[in-house]
């Protein structure tokens, strides 16, 4: 590697040594794979980090972060969770013209990836890109009750805002509920974040790991709202699950039109 790069250059390069087939690398492997003193590399990587561009995961090893991605959702087109979802939430929504929404955790909070809606569906205060404490939602209580115990111990030790009379602000109650979402494979949020909705949520999965939540969000005064819905989110998550298992097998279909109906 040139010895002029420039800091461009560098941050370019650690980028550009992550792939599909290296989505983790080590501090050394990237050292290597760029050409770079291992001071260097440690320098870029902190920096990185520190903006958000990659983190560590729990074996050490670094990854692309979040950050990173709020960038490349910007583009056109992308393979990915997003790319797998979206046939699938497109047909939700056409079965129940409300809120269809796909989220993945960022540390202890919600980032929301994709939203569909109708013109007359129940108002909510995410976007896509936003972000939003874990409990209140039911893609946060999914995505909470799978999260390592460190976060959720994190998460349970507090604060715990109230949005609306009905938010759960116990620790204890809360920490029934993530054992239930973990039973019962779904989570429910009464008014949890307005007193007019209530929403129902199911986990995505890549092997046996739980990487992302997809809910449907109605207007309603209980958890009856969403008991009708309850199968066809189940349905729609578990065929994203598939759609990123293909994904990683190399083997994604041709035609990713099929949907819940499929």
């Amino acid at each position: 590697m040139s010895a002029d790069r420039t800091a461009g250059g560098k941050v370019l390069a650690v980028l550009a040594a992550f792939s599909r087939e290296r989505p983790a690398l080590t501090l050394s492997e990237l050292a290597r794979a760029t050409g770079m003193p291992l001071s260097t590399a440690h320098r870029v990587v902190a920096e990185l980090r520190e903006w958000g561009a990659l983190e560590r995961g729990p074996d050490g090893r670094l990854r692309i972060g979040l950050r990173l991605w709020a960038l490349g959702a910007l583009a056109p087109r992308g393979l990915g969770l997003r790319e797998a979802a979206l046939p699938f939430m497109e047909d939700l929504y056409e079965v129940t013209h409300q809120n269809v929404q796909l989220a993945v955790r960022d540390d202890t909070e919600v980032v929301f990836v994709e939203r569909i809606a109708g013109w007359d569906a129940v108002p909510v205060h995410t976007q896509v890109g936003g972000r939003f404490a874990l409990p209140p939602t039911g893609v946060g209580l999914v995505l909470l009750a799978h999260a390592p115990a460190e976060v959720q111990e994190r998460v349970l030790a507090g604060p715990l805002q109230r949005h609306t009379p009905y938010t759960l602000t116990d620790p204890r109650l809360l920490r029934q509920v993530l054992a239930e979402v973990r039973r019962t494979g779904v989570a429910v949020s009464d008014r949890q974040v307005t007193t007019d909705a209530v929403s129902v949520a199911a986990p995505i999965t890549a092997g046996d790991d739980v990487v992302a939540a997809l809910s449907v969000v109605v207007r309603g005064e209980s958890p009856a709202a969403v008991r009708a819905l309850t199968p066809g989110v189940r349905a729609a998550a578990r065929g994203i699950s598939r759609e990123l298992g293909r994904a990683a097998a190399g083997t994604w279909p041709v035609d990713r039109g099929k949907g819940v109906s499929g």
